[in-house]
């Protein structure tokens, strides 16, 4: 079996979905099915050429829209060749392309057009609709979605979430929502192995960029929907109250040379726990998560968390906002805390961790890894995508 993956960019920086496919397609390939990707990339781009498959890049996509004529012409010559295509993520130029060269495949009635489908990675929640300024591109939301994007999710054979809450929150946003089948297959990372682990304590002895000392973590994109502003006002509140026995903090992130960034360096500028160490991949990443005493991240918004799962995968037991969609999983294993997403609730949840026994915090650890086995793993994922595709192609 053959999948294309069409995503609008493989970088890195850009968050979770191209993250997402490079843990999933190991395992889908020990089941059998091969997976090859088609982005809107410069083919010289650094962040290409490591994978270990095939990335077909067209040419990097041009303004707001991500466009690049490429995509289409590359879509209607090679499409027929896959069982099926996942459209990840929504709003750009790629998930246009898709639908209108399908609908040429099927008017030529194209016996090998394949099954399409949707991941649209959190991009149909609600917040996107009724956050504080974002007023204009709501308006643009609903003026596209009207006349291109109604017709990608109607019209593709399904739509596939990472969680149950994603799901539920799909149904909310725009009138005349009416997918032909909603499928959640859930999502896993990939926990290093004994061997990486070892190389990863070396790391973490060894680097300048993370504290020797106990710390928290934040490690996302350092951006408004992440509530990071609200994590380092209540860190300084609540260091205040201890009087300064908190763990550091250590964000970790791109972002820090956007307007927000500057902010935000700004706002921690006269706190000498507050850490930021730039963006970590690789080995810094995972060593950053093992040397931790607990992952927090207060979003506004989280379609799934990748990094809360990998937290997760480490034993760390996570502080999250009940935005994070897998909050109810995280929950009803004890795996952590679920806060409001609002300054108070960052600061009460950083005072019940503060308060917290050293024994409390390592039953709380030992969930988190329970809870990862339960409900995260990508072979998990893997198993239940290769059931959608196995019913969706032959029946």
């Amino acid at each position: 079996m053959k999948v294309l993956r069409v995503i609008a960019t493989m970088n890195p920086s850009h968050g979770g979905p191209c993250q997402g496919i490079r843990n999933a397609i190991p395992a889908l390939k020990s089941l059998g099915v091969s997976n090859e990707v088609v982005c809107l990339d410069d083919p010289s781009a650094s962040y290409l050429g490591n994978d270990a498959f095939i990335i077909h890049a067209v040419g990097k996509g041009k303004g707001p829209w991500a466009y690049h004529a490429a995509l289409s012409t590359w879509l209607e010559k090679n499409m027929s060749a896959y069982d099926m295509v996942i459209i990840h993520g929504l709003w750009l130029y790629h998930s246009y392309a898709v639908t209108k060269i399908t609908r040429k495949l099927h008017k030529r009635k194209q016996i090998n057009c394949p099954k399409v489908f949707v991941m649209p990675h959190g991009m149909l929640d609600p917040y996107f609709q009724k956050a504080k300024g974002r007023k204009l591109k709501a308006l643009r939301n609903l003026i596209y979605w009207a006349l291109i994007e109604k017709k990608v999710i109607n019209q593709a054979d399904g739509i596939l979430f990472t969680c149950e809450e994603e799901l539920k929150l799909a149904r909310t946003t725009f009138a005349s929502y009416a997918p032909k089948k909603e499928i959640n297959v859930g999502y896993g990372v990939v926990q290093p192995d004994i061997g990486e682990r070892e190389t990863i304590a070396s790391v973490l002895a060894n680097s300048p960029l993370l504290p020797s000392k106990k710390y928290l973590l934040f490690l996302s994109r350092i951006h408004q929907k992440k509530g990071v502003d609200l994590l380092i006002k209540a860190y300084k509140k609540t260091k205040s109250a201890v009087y300064g026995k908190l763990p550091q903090l250590v964000i970790a992130g791109p972002g820090l040379d956007t307007e927000f960034g500057k902010e935000i360096k700004e706002l921690a500028d006269n706190e000498p726990d507050i850490i930021f160490p730039g963006m970590l991949s690789g080995q810094l990443k995972w060593a950053a998560f093992y040397g931790c005493e607990a992952f927090i991240l207060p979003s506004h918004q989280e379609n799934f968390g990748i990094a809360v799962v990998e937290a997760l995968a480490s034993g760390k037991p996570v502080l999250i906002s009940d935005k994070v969609n897998i909050w109810r999983e995280i929950d009803r294993e004890k795996a952590g805390i679920v806060m409001p997403d609002t300054e108070e609730g960052v600061h009460q949840t950083l005072l019940k961790w503060f308060s917290m026994s050293p024994d409390e915090k390592g039953i709380m650890a030992e969930q988190a890894t329970i809870a990862f086995a339960k409900h995260f793993t990508v072979e998990q994922a893997a198993k239940r995508t290769v059931e959608v595709i196995k019913e969706e192609t032959y029946g």
